[in-house]
């Protein structure tokens, strides 16, 4: 075969290529879009689930509203008015409550699960914003302090959600803690201390630090974090660079790196599908775990402009992404069907 030849195969091989991957089907179907006119310009939160209830949560942190939606039918069906930049929420169906970190409120806010009226709060620091529900104990984990309060440190509070009443805080020596994530095996507490570009590890019994691992020279603002406990594999996004960063969940050493989208806020692990879900501004990335040790890039889901709040809903086969308001693009809910 001539020199001629040879380039045209190896062209037709690799334009085949192109197509195949052009056509493959992506991980993230969109089937349904829920406008949500009237908002403002401003960031989204977090969502949480009500799924024996068939309703989705989502805290309007720039617009002071915690938005209601029924999973069935795809509609906003409420509004809770005026909630002083709600963060974190936490639904618990046993209780028919309904827990709201309100940030610029310096309390955990409770309202009725069925009349959303509100009930109760918990006072906390100001800025209060991450969460992590431990369902064994029902306590309610809460990063609130730091920057907004001026203070060196940051505080853990701990929330008795049967009784609405803080029983400590756990101080944490840095101003700026995102996200925290329990074990469900153990005792271990994992957050992200983004102040030192770190992860801290501690017993939740306790209230120190019991390693602070570092993450890689010039990897900084994590902020998103998820855990495969089977695999003893802690996951954590950065937001400069965009960067997914696996580390070894017993002892801190870094796995693997994978580039990854920017602006991050929620990251989801599906461990039936071994796939990672990232959201962050413009784009949501799908991961495929291959195996502990092995990632790489399912696909690149086209997002909007900071539209960075997700929620992966496996027993529905559903993810949701709360997209914005930005300039003349009103702000919605895009509702997904997960592929095989």
């Amino acid at each position: 075969m001539n020199s001629t030849r040879a380039a045209i195969v190896v062209l037709i091989i690799l334009l085949g290529s192109f197509a195949q991957a052009k056509d493959s089907p992506q991980p993230l179907k969109l089937v349904e879009t829920i406008p949500l006119p009237g908002l403002k310009d401003g960031d989204f939160d977090h969502f949480a689930l009500d799924l024996e209830g068939h309703r989705l949560f989502l805290t309007g942190e720039e617009n002071d509203k915690v938005l209601v939606f029924d999973t069935t039918t795809n509609k906003l069906i409420h509004t809770i008015q005026e909630s002083k930049a709600p963060h974190a929420i936490l639904y618990r169906g046993d209780l028919k409550k309904l827990f709201v970190v309100e940030g610029d409120a310096s309390a955990v806010k409770v309202y009725d699960g069925e009349n959303y009226k509100p009930i109760d709060e918990i006072k906390v620091s100001i800025d209060a914003d991450s969460i992590a529900y431990d369902a064994a104990t029902h306590y309610l984990y809460v990063v609130n302090g730091g920057r907004e309060a001026h203070t060196p440190y940051s505080l853990i509070s701990v929330i008795d959600t049967n009784t609405s009443k803080k029983m400590r805080d756990i101080k944490i020596d840095s101003n700026h803690v995102e996200a925290i994530v329990l074990e469900k095996s153990g005792p271990r507490m994992f957050m992200n201390i983004t102040g030192k570009n770190a992860v801290g590890v501690m017993d939740r019994n306790k209230s120190a630090l019991e390693a602070t691992w570092p993450l890689p020279p010039g990897d900084k603002l994590n902020v998103a974090m998820a855990l495969d406990e089977a695999d003893h594999r802690l996951f954590v996004v950065t937001r400069n660079p965009g960067k997914l960063i696996v580390l070894n969940s017993d002892t801190g050493k870094v796995v693997t790196t994978v580039p990854a989208v920017g602006m991050v806020d929620d990251m989801a692990y599906d461990a039936k599908q071994k796939r990672i879900y990232v959201a962050g501004d413009q784009f949501v990335d799908v991961f495929y775990q291959k195996d502990a040790d092995q990632y790489e890039r399912l696909g690149r889901i086209p997002g909007s402009f900071r539209a960075k709040t997700g929620i992966l809903v496996p027993e529905l086969n559903r993810y949701y992404l709360a997209v914005p308001h930005h300039e003349n693009h009103e702000a919605e809910v895009r509702v997904y069907d997960v592929q095989p």
